[in-house]
């Protein structure tokens, strides 16, 4: 006799919403905002130059640091993809609104 098998379900295909619609894991708000305040934080670091640096022929004033670790650090360790995405663009503004402002460490 030939017994009809159910076709199995694998972990990828497990969708992250209960039955009802909501999220099975979902993140704590402080966990949230330490993320958002962290990602504000490392966006306004930049390294100033007093006299300016010359890289090849161009004279350089500021570095964004920050910015650039920022990226790379919420690229790797964030799992979520529309926190990331947030986290990216609010990283993105602060750093462009942080260039104006007097932030950052003067060497």
């Amino acid at each position: 006799m030939s017994e009809k098998r159910n076709a199995r379900t694998y972990a990828r295909n497990r969708t992250n919403l209960s039955r009802r619609g909501f999220e099975k894991n979902p993140e704590s708000d402080g966990v949230f905002l330490l993320k958002l305040v962290l990602v504000v934080l490392m966006g306004s670091f930049w390294v100033r130059f007093g006299e300016g640096m010359i890289v090849g022929e161009v004279e350089v004033w500021a570095v964004p640091v920050g910015l650039l670790l920022g990226l790379v650090l919420i690229h790797l360790l964030e799992k979520r993809r529309e926190n990331r995405r947030t986290f990216f663009a609010v990283i993105v503004v602060v750093g462009i609104l942080s260039f104006f402002l007097p932030a950052g460490i003067v060497l």
